[in-house]
């Protein structure tokens, strides 16, 4: 049998809101028990250090060199994990040689899978001396190299958390973060791919007309009106028609389409967009889904969670309701990932990613 290892996993999601991290006991093929978790949302300059990344990086990939600031920012993000590691062992009572493992996901400031090219800062050599723990990263970079999308990565996660807990099939669990994401399993099929935006747009717009990082409980949507004619417009991108495996970066959709409308409406607007999206995948599934989980940030907006449920007339619940953690799952998943990262299993498949075969990834970092 596999041996069971204890792994903390570390997450930091295109929300730009913190660091999720999660301790984990798998074999990297059966989910095992979880174990205690904790959220270290950024502070004020780190938040504005990594959205400045976001758009420095696009200036090299337009052949700019790699600034300094970037590599400030990933040293501070870095460190900023080793921290949240200190004290998840603290919280949990152990120490060092008690963990075998860290899966450090890292910061995406750039995805252009098409160009075989994905980008998350995040320095695990640096993270491994740091905490004296082994550190797996850069967990994307050769299914996108093979020419995979490199994302989702979770959806091996869910199909056995969905296995471990016996739900019935066909189900859709939805990951809504900066991006959205499904992973539909059925039987032996598991199939995913980014829906559209998550909760992006509604933070940047919040953040420009509410000064707030979120719409905290989708209030500002919610004393908003969603302007039709403009989400039929934003629901015509050819990339809601196309079947994944497909992904998104954090900025392939923005605000543009609603600069003209009211800080209440444009919210309610983008609320709406990114409900609708996400229904739309249901376009791709080969049968109905039966119930959705949601989990990530945007299941506390109760905005979003309404314009789900009346779009998709199935039961939509919150992760919570199958007694999964609804912030540490993607946290959990890179501990997973990182066990079989070593144990040189796949991370993604071809119908999770596009990739052409089941393709293992990451790069161990002793400590």
């Amino acid at each position: 049998m596999p041996k069971i290892l204890k792994a903390i996993g570390l997450m930091s999601g295109t929300s730009l809101d913190g660091i999720d991290a999660a301790i984990l006991e798998t074999d990297g093929e059966d989910v095992a028990r979880p174990g205690p978790a904790l959220t270290i949302p950024y502070d004020a300059e780190t938040r504005a250090m990594l959205r400045a990344a976001l758009s420095e990086a696009r200036d090299v990939a337009e052949g700019a060199p790699v600034p300094w600031s970037i590599r400030d920012a990933e040293r501070r993000l870095t460190e900023a994990h080793a921290m949240a590691v200190k004290q998840l062992l603290a919280k949990a009572r152990l120490g060092t040689r008690d963990v075998t493992l860290i899966g450090f996901h890292g910061q995406t400031i750039l995805h252009r899978p098409a160009q075989r090219w994905t980008w998350q800062i995040g320095d695990g050599a640096l993270l491994a001396r740091l905490t004296g723990i082994d550190t797996v990263n850069d967990f994307r970079s050769a299914d996108v190299k093979a020419g995979g999308q490199g994302a989702p990565l979770v959806p091996l996660y869910h199909a056995a958390l969905i296995k471990s807990a016996n739900l019935k099939q066909p189900i859709a669990i939805v990951n809504i973060g900066g991006v959205a994401n499904v992973t539909y399993v059925n039987g032996e099929t598991v199939l995913a791919f980014d829906t559209g935006p998550g909760n992006a747009p509604i933070d940047d717009w919040a953040h420009r007309h509410a000064g707030k990082p979120i719409d905290e409980d989708g209030a500002l949507a919610a004393s908003g009106k969603t302007d039709n004619d403009v989400l039929e417009r934003m629901l015509q991108h050819d990339f809601f028609t196309k079947a994944g495996p497909k992904s998104l970066d954090r900025l392939d959709f923005g605000m543009a389409d609603v600069e003209h409308l009211s800080p209440e409406d444009g919210a309610a607007t983008l609320t709406a967009f990114t409900a609708a999206t996400i229904a739309r995948a249901r376009e791709h599934f080969p049968e109905s889904a039966e119930t959705w989980i949601v989990c990530g940030g945007g299941r506390h907006n109760k905005t979003l969670m309404n314009e789900l449920r009346a779009r998709l007339n199935v039961p939509v619940v919150p992760a919570e309701d199958e007694n999964w953690r609804g912030d540490f799952i993607e946290a959990e998943a890179f501990a997973y990932l990182a066990v079989r990262s070593i144990n040189g299993l796949p991370l993604s498949l071809p119908t999770t990613t596009g990739v052409p075969e089941p393709m293992t990834g990451g790069k161990l970092h002793k400590s």
